[in-house]
């Protein structure tokens, strides 16, 4: 028994509506709205003629027709134009414009919305809890696929802004401290265009598209951010002492090697351990050395 495939979305495209401009029609209407006057009053002072009442009839009823036609698109608006619930184009000229009283018009802003998600909590790839936020710059690009292929656009821009998030979020550490991989703390720009691309990718069902986006609030938990810090500050206590005895040591190697090639000492082997020994603990110490002058002989 075969099973039917599940049906694909009825994915719409924006095409252009065929309306006019408001003006010329306004233009029309003041016409008729000049013989309708000129009917009455040529009817009531002069000879009373019935196709006079038949002119002011049909002009009141085509008035009325371009009178309900009217609407107003304001800048980086946009209308949708609809019969009996068939889609027949959107209309981006802004200004006064007209269609057929029997299309229905359906407006959305086509401009930029700034948008903050809420704190959620992630698990990043080494599973430590973080809160995450994320800040947003989309626009609809297409209006039939945001106005007829989701429920509700602006739902679902958070619900895939959240989704993203999370996603980013649990596929990279929170940090590095060896700076050896991309992390959310350390990788700022990269982790935004990461997130950008994802959100454009999840955004195209709905006719959206993301200009900008990047991470507003990056922490760890707070049932683990007293762990996390001790655990940072011993990290970069560590980090510390490291470079700090590579460049004792380097700058003991260096001594040695002057003295030897400069021929200002000679130095056994024990001699030599004793002053990389007194060397290293006053290059590695945490407080000032008191050296101790020997005023006898070397050895």
């Amino acid at each position: 028994m075969v099973e039917s495939a599940t049906p694909a979305l009825n994915r719409s495209r924006e095409t252009r509506a065929a309306t006019q401009s408001g003006y010329l029609m306004l233009l029309v209407w003041l016409l008729l709205a000049g013989v309708a006057g000129w009917a009455v009053v040529t009817n009531i002072n002069g000879v009373e003629a019935a196709w006079k009442w038949g002119v002011l009839i049909a002009a009141a009823i085509a008035g009325t027709v371009i009178l309900c036609g009217f609407y107003l698109i304001n800048p980086n608006e946009a209308a949708a134009i609809q019969l009996f619930g068939a889609y027949k184009g959107t209309d981006r000229e802004e200004g006064l414009r007209w269609a057929l009283p029997w299309l229905t018009r359906k407006k959305i802003a086509v401009r930029a919305n700034n948008v903050i998600s809420d704190k959620i909590k992630v698990n990043d790839l080494r599973g430590n809890p973080i809160e995450m936020a994320a800040q947003v710059v989309w626009r609809v690009t297409d209006t039939a696929q945001a106005l007829f292929d989701v429920e509700d656009y602006k739902e679902f821009v958070m619900a895939q802004i959240e989704a993203a998030v999370r996603s980013i979020g649990s596929r990279y550490p929170y940090d590095d401290i060896e700076h050896q991989e991309i992390t959310l703390r350390g990788n700022h720009d990269e982790v935004g265009i990461e997130l950008r691309k994802a959100l454009i990718e999840r955004l195209e069902v709905a006719g959206i598209t993301v200009d900008e986006c990047g991470l507003t609030h990056l922490a760890y938990a707070q049932e683990i951010a007293g762990a996390m810090l001790r655990r940072q500050q011993a990290e970069a206590v560590i980090a510390a002492r490291k470079k700090l005895v590579e460049g004792a040591v380097t700058m003991v190697e260096m001594a040695l090697t002057q003295l030897s090639e400069k021929d200002v000492v000679h130095l056994d082997d024990e001699r030599k351990a004793a002053m990389v020994s007194n060397l290293m603990v006053v290059l590695c110490g945490e407080r000032d050395t008191q050296p101790v002058v020997n005023t006898g002989s070397l050895y």
